[in-house]
């Protein structure tokens, strides 16, 4: 059997990241490509992102939106990346936040392949960030991506750091199928099929 690629398997989402370390110009242009190349329904890549560097501005104005909580072990990261998604009244706001989440999947991949590191925020003051960054009324700011490179977990603040050493956990597969794959054979339930044959 194939080995699960180390892309996914060595994926894992720090807290402690090295507050020294810069990511360079290259690195950043890849993340967002991949990000870029993520599959969207009728190719509409609803995804929109803003950048914050550690210490600019716009970093600046994504941490103060953050519980403090998270603000304790955010502040060592390289970049805070909100990810957003386009709510036209067309469509319904769920499939484009299901393509942003395909997009944010595609750069904490690529960030995997770049030896980098992300850690996904959800609880965020959103009509703060909407207010804070301007934002146009149609973008609905979703999670803010921290990325970086690993640091020491014993930098951390004294009670995150079982938390960030310990094992990783997973529910088994069967776990999550929503179909028992023991169950009875539907050829055998006394249903019928169809006939696919085209008429004559």
């Amino acid at each position: 059997m194939t080995d699960l690629t180390p892309l996914i398997a060595f994926r894992w989402s720090p807290r402690s990241f090295d507050p020294d370390a810069d990511l360079g110009p290259a690195e950043i242009d890849l993340l967002l490509e991949a990000a870029r190349w993520a599959p969207s329904a009728a190719n509409r890549q609803p995804w929109r992102f803003a950048l914050g560097h550690r210490d600019d501005e716009t970093w600046k104005r994504i941490m103060v939106n953050l519980p403090e909580r998270d603000q304790r072990w955010a502040g060592r990261a390289s970049l805070l990346l909100l990810a957003a998604h386009l709510t036209p009244a067309t469509e319904p706001a769920a499939e484009t936040a299901y393509d942003l989440g395909q997009a944010v999947a595609q750069l904490t991949t690529q960030a995997t392949a770049l030896g980098l590191h992300t850690r996904q925020l959800r609880e965020l003051d959103r009509a703060g960030l909407t207010s804070e960054l301007e934002l146009p009324a149609d973008v609905r700011p979703a999670v803010v991506v921290a990325i970086g490179r690993l640091g020491n977990p014993l930098d951390l603040p004294a009670d995150l750091v079982e938390a960030e050493t310990g094992l990783r956990q997973r529910q088994p597969v069967a776990d999550l199928l929503l179909v028992n794959p023991t169950a009875t054979p539907i050829s055998q339930s006394g249903r019928s099929f169809p006939d696919p044959s085209p008429a004559t």
